[in-house]
């Protein structure tokens, strides 16, 4: 999928979705709805990003995130027995002083994942989640949208008609306070964002697929006890 790069638009503009769009909105939060269901009553996930917004496209993620540690098996067993098919298994750490998650992918071109953190996570690796738009199960029954900022680093503004977008930079602390979240979380993003933009795909420091015979959490145990990073981050955080 070709990376979004940052927008250059300095005015607000609005979106107005097509049928084909909205279908496919409806499409795609009607998976979220069935498989955010399967999980209920074992952990509480929520949809984040353009399906919490509203601004999706054919290649849109459906990515239910649980804020939380929780024990993978009791997420595989629960979604085997919905009748989804795991495709992959993965552990993904963005930086040594980010919490290593779980990565569970339920679609062959890693369309639909449920993922969660291997350990706790700090306030601001939460608002990340809400810095992009995130909403509950409730709250996706009862049709809301959100706003949020896409990889664009456009704050999504949701309307009956579509959607008005702005360019974030230079706004952030309204931006902070419309999503009620830190400044710092959307400076960071910002950071980051206009970073991978000047240069490309800055990577992660961790990404691991997890074999079949083994559980998420041996592997990362395994990798503890060869990175003193991520053994320092587990002790940390644990």
């Amino acid at each position: 999928m070709p990376r979004e790069k940052i927008s250059s638009r300095g005015e607000e503009y609005e979106v107005v979705y097509s049928e084909e769009t909205w279908n496919l909105l409806r499409e795609k939060r009607e998976q979220a709805m069935k498989l955010m269901k399967c999980l209920q009553g074992l952990v509480d996930p929520i949809i984040h990003g353009s399906v919490a917004r509203g601004d999706v496209h054919a290649k849109s993620d459906i990515d239910i995130v649980v804020l939380y540690p929780v024990y993978s098996y009791s997420i595989e067993i629960r979604l085997e027995s919905c009748g989804y098919k795991v495709y992959n298994r993965k552990i993904v750490m963005a930086t040594p002083n980010h919490v290593p998650k779980a990565y569970i992918v339920l679609h062959p071109d890693e369309l639909v994942q449920v993922s969660f953190p291997l350990a706790r996570l700090r306030q601001r690796e939460i608002e990340f989640y809400y810095f992009g738009g995130a909403l509950s199960l409730t709250e996706l029954e009862a049709s809301k949208r959100v706003p949020g900022v896409n990889k664009r680093l456009e704050l999504i503004i949701p309307t009956p008609r579509g959607h008005l977008a702005k360019n974030v930079i230079g706004m952030e602390e309204w931006v902070a306070k419309l999503l009620n979240i830190s400044v710092e979380t959307v400076l960071e993003r910002v950071r980051v964002l206009t970073r991978r933009d000047n240069i490309g795909r800055t990577g992660v420091y961790l990404e691991l697929d997890v074999p079949p015979d083994k559980s998420i959490e041996e592997v990362l145990i395994e990798e503890s006890h060869k990175d003193p990073s991520i053994r320092k981050m587990l002790e940390e955080r644990g």
